[in-house]
C-alpha cells in the first residue's frame, strides 16, 4: 500500500484549473476515526443528567410519550434519542432551502434532508459512482469507488482501497481524488453547490454537480466511463410503499444537451422527483439503466457497463414500484483520454420538491426556488440542465470570494478550512426558503399589530421567508438567542436573509397570542406569546411556523433577560453591514418596544436590569441571579444602540432617555460585577457567583462588531475588558485541557470547572469562536486564534465531528446536540480581521513569538 502522505503530496492539485486548495478539511479514506481515536468514542449528555439539571422529571417523559407515541410526531428537543455519533459526514449537496443531500468522505450518500426539518441518517448502498476503463476495445478495470463491501449488490466490485484516494472539502465545494491502482489514472471527483455570497437566485437551487476530472498517464488512449446508480427514495420504508417509477429524459437547450433519468417518488406527503444526469458534448457519450433492484445482485446493470463501457438506454418509462418493491437507475458518461492526456466528464444530481406542507398541513407552501423553476414538479430536467451549464460561473464566483482569504498567508489554514467548512449548517440547518403566496397580502406577514413595518411585504415578496433549525436535534426554527451568534454569516454574505428574517422576528413581536398552554416540561401555564416581547423561536417543522411561534418547552421565554437585547443589538449590526436606512426607520419602533418591555427587570431603577434566579437566557441549565455579567453586559450594549440609533433618527427625548440609564447601568456594572480582574458570573453572593464565564464580554463583542468602540460609545473600560479577557484565556482556555480544547463556559477562579450546572463545565462551539473574535477585536490576536484553533481541531479532528459541529462538548468527551446552529459565529471573527485591516492597511505580518500583530 502506498504511503498516504506521499499520495496526498502527489494527488495536490491534481485537477487542471481547479486545484485542490492547500487550506481545508482533508481526509484520507483508509483513515478511520473509531480505530485511531478510540478514547473519543463520544456520547451524548445522557438525558437523565439534563432531566435532573433542567428539574423535568417525570413532566418531560409524559410530554415525550405523548408526543412520539400518541401523535407520531418527532419532539423538538429528544433527549431520550440524541443522535449517535458516526464520524462520515462531508459537504452537503444543494442551495439553502430546497433539501440538502450529504455526500459523506468516502463517497457515500449518507444524510437526507429533503422534507422541512426532518432527517434521515442512512447510507444508500445503491447511490454510488462506479469507474470502467477500457483498452483497445476490453475493458480491464471496473470498480466501485467505495471502500465498504455490503451486502447487498454482490455482483459489483466493492472495496476499493481507501490508501489510494483522499478527501478535500471546502465549502461549498469537495474533491475526491482516486488513484487506481495499477492503471496509472487519476480521477479527480469536484463536488459543486451552487453557494453563492449575495446570489438570491441560484443559492436557493436544489441541485449539486460532479465534475469527474480524468487524468491517463499512460502512453495509449483510455475509454473512461464513470456510471452514477440512484436509488428512488432516501432508504426508509417509504421507499417500498409503491407507485413510485423512473423514466429517462434529454433536455437541449441553447446548444447544450443534457441527459439522464428521472425517479419520481410518490409519497402522500411532499411528493419529489430526484434526477441524475450528465452533459453530452464532442467526445462524450451519456448512457443510462432505467430500473434496476438496488435490494437484488445488480449483475444486470453491472454486466451491462462490464460488456462495452455504456449501458443499454431502453426507451420509454419503467413501471411503477409494487408495495414492498424498490427501484433504482444509473446514468453513464463516457469518453476517450488521450495518452498522456486529461478530459472532464460532468454528472448532475437535482431534486424537486417544489411545494411542501408541514406537519400540521395546515397550508401549502413553495419554495424559494419555484419562483425561477415553476411549481409544478416537472423542474428537474431544467434544474439539471441550468446546473450542468452554469457550474463554471458558480465556481468563479466561489473561487472569487474565497480566494482572497485562500491566499492570505497570515491566516492558518485551519482557520480557512473552519471558515468556509462551518457555513455547511446554512444550507443544512433543516433551512427553509420560501415564497410568499400571490395572493398574499401585507396584513398576512405583519400581523394586525405591525402595520408600521412599511418594509416587510416587499422585503418578504422580493427575498421570501429564511429560517433554520436551531440543531438538527433542536429542532425550532430561527431560535433567536443562537441566531444571535450564528447570523454573522447571514450579515456578511446574505443579508438580504438576515433582513427577512429580522422583519419575521419583528412581526411576532408587535403581535401576541393569547392563548395559554402548559410549560409540559417545568410544569407551569404560560401564555404563548407576548406582545413587544422577542419569541425564542418561529415554530417547529411538526407544526405550522410563523404561524404558531414558541415551540420552546422548558420555560416561559417572555422572562428571558437577552432576546430583546438581542434584537435591538442584531437592528442595528445588520443596519452597520448594509446602511438600510429603510429598515432602520422600520425596527426603530420596535427597539423601543422591547427596550421599553425589558426595562422591568431593572428592579432596583439602578440602570442595569437583573436576572430573576433561573435560567433565563440562552444558558438555559445555568442558573443567574441578579446583576450579571452576560445579561448585563447584553443590556449595555443595547442601551448603547438605543443612543447611536436615537441620534441617526434625530429622536432627542428617546436620546436623553438612554444616555441616562446608560451612565447609570454602566455604574452600577462596574460597582456589582468588576472584581480588579474580571466581572463576576453575577452578583448573588453565592457559591459560584464568582465563576469566570467566558461569554462575560458578550455586549463588548457585539459593540464593536458593530463599529461602537470608541468615545461616547464606548460602554465597558477597556482596560477591564482586556484585563477579563486575558483571565479567561489564562483560565477558561489554557486551563481547560491545557489549552487544547478551546474555552470551557464556567472556570472557578482557583482553576478548577464550576460544575454548577450541565452548561456550566461545558465548551459551546459557537461561544468559542465569539470569544476568540472578541479578542481578535481588543488586540489579543494570538490568544484569539489559539482558543479558536483549540475549539475547531477538537470538534474536526479529534472528535471526528465533520460537518456535524455540535453545540457542546466536555473534556471528559461527551458532547451534546450535534450539527448545531451557533458555530457560524466564526463569520465574527472574519469581521474582526477585517475590520482589524482596514484599520491597519500596513501592518506587518507577525514574527515568531511576536504577540498581538496579527494583521490579515
Amino acid at each position: 500500500m502506498a504511503d498516504s502522505a506521499k499520495l496526498m503530496e502527489q494527488f495536490e492539485g491534481t485537477a487542471r484549473g481547479h486545484q485542490v486548495p492547500s487550506s481545508g478539511w482533508r481526509i484520507c479514506l483508509a483513515h478511520e476515526f473509531a480505530e485511531k481515536r478510540k478514547p473519543y468514542q463520544a456520547s451524548d449528555v445522557s438525558a437523565s443528567d439534563v432531566v435532573k439539571h433542567l428539574g423535568l422529571g417525570m413532566r418531560y417523559l409524559r410530554w415525550w410519550y405523548r408526543k412520539t407515541h400518541v401523535e407520531k410526531k418527532c419532539p423538538v428537543i429528544d433527549l431520550f434519542n440524541p443522535l449517535p455519533l458516526r464520524q462520515i459526514y462531508g459537504c452537503p449537496l444543494g442551495g439553502f432551502g430546497g433539501g440538502t443531500i450529504t455526500r459523506g468522505w468516502r463517497g457515500e450518500f449518507c444524510r437526507w434532508q429533503l422534507n422541512p426539518g426532518v432527517y434521515h441518517y442512512k447510507t444508500v448502498v445503491a447511490d454510488q459512482f462506479t469507474v470502467c476503463l477500457r483498452r483497445k476495445g476490453r475493458t480491464v478495470y471496473q470498480q466501485v469507488l467505495s471502500v465498504e463491501r455490503p451486502s447487498v449488490l454482490q455482483g459489483w466490485n466493492w472495496g476499493y482501497c481507501g490508501h489510494y484516494a483522499f478527501y478535500h472539502a471546502l465549502y461549498p465545494r469537495a474533491w475526491t481524488v482516486y488513484q487506481l491502482p495499477g492503471q496509472d489514472v487519476v480521477l479527480t471527483c469536484r463536488q459543486v453547490s451552487p453557494i453563492i455570497p449575495h446570489d438570491y437566485q441560484d443559492t436557493s437551487l436544489p441541485v449539486g454537480v460532479f465534475v469527474w476530472e480524468l487524468e491517463n498517464g499512460t502512453d495509449e488512449a483510455v475509454d473512461v466511463s464513470i456510471m452514477l446508480t440512484l436509488r428512488n427514495g432516501t432508504g426508509t420504508k417509504e421507499d417500498k410503499r409503491g407507485g413510485h417509477w423512473n423514466e429517462p429524459f434529454s433536455l437541449e437547450k441553447e446548444g447544450a444537451r443534457v441527459s439522464g433519468v428521472l425517479l419520481h417518488h410518490c409519497s402522500p406527503r411532499n411528493p419529489y422527483t430526484l434526477a441524475i444526469s450528465a452533459r453530452e458534448q464532442a467526445g462524450t457519450g451519456v448512457t443510462h439503466f432505467t430500473a434496476f433492484n438496488p435490494a437484488g445482485t445488480g449483475q444486470a446493470v453491472w454486466q451491462d457497463l462490464l460488456q462495452d463501457g455504456r449501458l443499454d438506454s431502453p426507451a420509454g418509462k419503467g413501471s411503477l414500484t409494487e408495495k414492498g418493491e424498490v427501484t433504482a437507475a444509473a446514468v453513464c458518461a463516457t469518453c476517450t483520454v488521450p495518452a498522456r492526456g486529461h478530459r472532464t466528464l460532468e454528472l448532475g444530481l437535482a431534486w424537486d420538491m417544489p411545494r411542501i406542507h408541514f406537519g400540521s398541513k395546515e397550508k401549502l407552501h413553495l419554495r424559494r426556488y419555484t419562483r425561477y423553476f415553476g411549481s409544478a414538479g416537472d423542474a428537474c430536467p431544467a434544474l439539471s440542465h441550468y446546473a450542468l451549464t452554469h457550474y463554471e460561473q458558480w465556481e468563479e464566483k466561489i473561487e472569487s470570494w474565497q480566494r482572497p482569504i485562500l491566499q492570505n498567508s497570515h491566516l492558518p489554514p485551519w482557520y480557512k478550512s473552519a471558515l468556509f467548512n462551518e457555513l455547511y449548517f446554512v444550507a443544512d440547518g433543516g433551512t427553509l426558503w420560501l415564497e410568499l403566496p400571490p395572493e398574499a397580502c401585507a396584513e398576512d406577514v405583519q400581523g394586525p399589530a405591525g402595520a408600521g413595518l412599511s418594509q416587510i411585504f416587499p422585503v418578504l415578496r422580493e427575498y421570501g421567508r429564511f429560517a433554520y433549525l436551531e440543531g438538527q436535534e433542536y429542532r425550532m426554527y430561527n431560535t433567536y438567542d443562537v441566531h444571535f451568534y450564528a447570523s454573522f454569516a447571514l450579515a456578511m454574505l446574505w443579508p438580504k436573509l438576515e433582513i427577512s428574517l429580522q422583519y419575521d422576528i419583528a412581526a411576532a413581536v408587535l403581535n401576541e397570542d393569547t392563548q395559554p398552554r402548559l410549560y409540559l416540561m417545568n410544569g407551569q401555564t404560560a401564555q404563548v406569546k407576548l406582545k413587544n416581547v422577542v419569541p425564542h423561536d418561529i415554530g417547529e417543522p411538526e407544526d405550522e411556523p410563523w404561524q404558531r411561534v414558541n415551540a420552546y418547552l422548558i420555560h416561559d421565554t417572555a422572562g428571558w433577560k437577552d432576546l430583546n437585547l438581542k434584537f435591538v443589538l442584531q437592528v442595528y449590526r445588520d443596519y452597520y453591514l448594509t446602511q438600510d436606512t429603510a429598515y432602520l426607520q422600520d425596527m426603530w419602533p420596535v427597539c423601543q418596544a422591547v427596550m421599553d418591555s425589558e426595562l422591568k427587570f431593572d428592579t432596583d431603577d439602578d440602570g442595569l436590569i437583573e436576572n430573576s434566579g433561573f435560567a433565563d437566557q440562552t444558558y438555559d441549565a445555568w442558573v443567574v441571579t441578579g446583576a450579571s455579567a452576560y445579561c448585563g453586559s447584553l443590556w449595555l450594549a443595547a442601551v448603547c444602540v438605543m443612543c447611536k440609533v436615537a441620534g441617526i433618527v434625530g429622536d432627542g427625548e428617546v436620546l436623553q432617555k438612554y444616555s441616562a440609564i446608560r451612565r447609570k447601568g454602566a455604574e452600577a456594572f462596574e460597582r456589582l460585577l468588576w472584581n480588579g480582574k474580571y466581572y463576576n458570573y453575577d452578583s448573588s453572593g453565592g457559591p459560584f457567583s464568582s465563576t469566570v464565564m467566558s461569554d462575560q464580554c458578550a455586549g463588548q463583542w457585539f459593540l464593536r462588531a458593530s463599529g461602537l468602540d470608541h468615545g461616547e460609545f464606548q460602554v465597558f473600560p477597556r482596560s477591564h475588558i482586556l484585563s477579563a479577557l486575558k483571565t479567561i484565556f489564562e483560565l477558561n482556555v489554557m486551563g481547560f485541557a491545557n489549552g487544547t480544547m478551546g474555552a470551557v463556559n464556567g472556570m472557578r477562579p482557583d482553576g478548577s470547572l464550576d460544575t454548577s450546572s450541565v452548561q456550566s463545565s461545558e465548551a459551546w462551539v459557537g461561544v468559542v469562536y465569539a470569544l476568540a473574535a472578541t479578542m481578535i477585536q481588543e488586540g489579543l490576536v494570538q490568544e484569539g486564534f489559539h482558543t479558536a484553533e483549540g475549539c475547531y481541531r477538537t470538534v474536526w479532528e479529534r472528535l471526528g465531528m465533520a460537518f456535524q459541529t455540535p453545540e457542546a462538548y466536555c473534556q471528559r468527551k461527551l458532547f451534546r446536540s450535534l450539527a448545531y446552529m451557533r458555530p457560524l459565529s466564526i463569520w465574527s471573527m472574519q469581521l474582526a480581521l477585517e475590520s482589524r485591516a482596514c484599520q491597519a492597511p500596513a501592518a506587518a505580518a507577525p514574527h515568531p513569538g511576536q504577540e498581538n500583530s496579527f494583521q490579515p
